[in-house]
């Protein structure tokens, strides 16, 4: 008798402090997902230019942040050259798919960056679409992530020369959160602008945004912030050089932001 009360005890202890243990957030990436995500960095295979912009880019945190994993679908939306794109595809593997999607300009601009790409079916799990938003298509319920990188702004920018056609936010997210599976993500990184102004003027003018006004847009597209990461900040950095002069490429503070599709009631 006293054996067996001894074990009970035991076992009442032992159930204490599992149920007091603190669980990780569900969604949180798992150290599987890190080590995933520099073994995709790491790949021999990558394009040396691709190389050269690791160390400012940030891939490990950025890709981490988004938690993409094996078999999963994503789209990297106006994903120019591709260089997000092919580590996604590394990530998710043959099981999963990768749409790099461009709009006509965003393909003119970087049409070297692709040919060198995707030459010789190098990413065989990637669907290049170039469409204008209007006529962009994506399968209800089909994606697990969508990633805009320094790309989001440019949905306001309206050149004074036409070269970028005026394109809607509220349509490309309407779009996107139909296409996003329920629970789905979308991350956002992009230049920080200051608060104050019209923002196509702000972005014609900087190429920067401010953080409140894509936290707004998404909300209203029916989105909730699920976390928001520092990892890219430069306080020193005034918010008022366009991203492009070389006394700030590379350099700009960011923001990086993760959306969660809300769950229909």
């Amino acid at each position: 008798m006293k054996s067996a009360s001894i074990v009970l005890g035991l076992l009442l202890i032992l159930a204490g402090l599992t149920a007091g243990a603190a669980s990780p957030a569900p969604d949180a990436p798992s150290v599987r997902t890190s080590e995933a995500v520099a073994n995709a960095i790491a790949d021999p295979d990558r394009l040396p230019k691709d190389r050269e912009q690791d160390s400012h880019r940030k891939p490990a945190e950025v890709l981490n942040f988004v938690g993409v994993g094996r078999g999963m679908h994503v789209i990297d939306v106006f994903s120019a050259g591709g260089y997000y794109t092919e580590l996604l595809a590394r990530l998710v593997g043959p099981e999963g798919q990768v749409i790099a999607y461009n709009n006509p300009p965003y393909a003119k601009f970087a049409e070297k960056g692709i040919a060198a790409r995707y030459a010789d079916d190098r990413l065989p799990n990637v669907q290049q679409v170039t469409s204008t938003i209007d006529d962009l298509e994506l399968a209800p319920a089909s994606l697990d992530a969508a990633i805009f990188i320094m790309s989001y702004h440019d949905l306001y920018w309206r050149p004074a020369d036409g070269s970028w056609p005026p394109t809607d936010p509220a349509q490309l997210l309407g779009k996107l959160n139909a296409a996003l599976k329920p629970g789905g993500v979308i991350v956002v990184q992009d230049h920080v602008a200051t608060a104050g102004g019209a923002t196509a003027e702000v972005v014609d003018k900087l190429h920067r945004i401010d953080p409140a006004v894509v936290k707004a847009d998404f909300a209203r597209a029916g989105f909730t912030l699920d976390a928001e990461s520092d990892v890219l900040a430069h306080p020193d950095d005034a918010h008022t050089i366009m991203v492009f002069d070389e006394a700030i490429r590379g350099r700009t503070d960011q923001f990086l932001f993760r959306f969660r599709k809300t769950a229909a009631e």
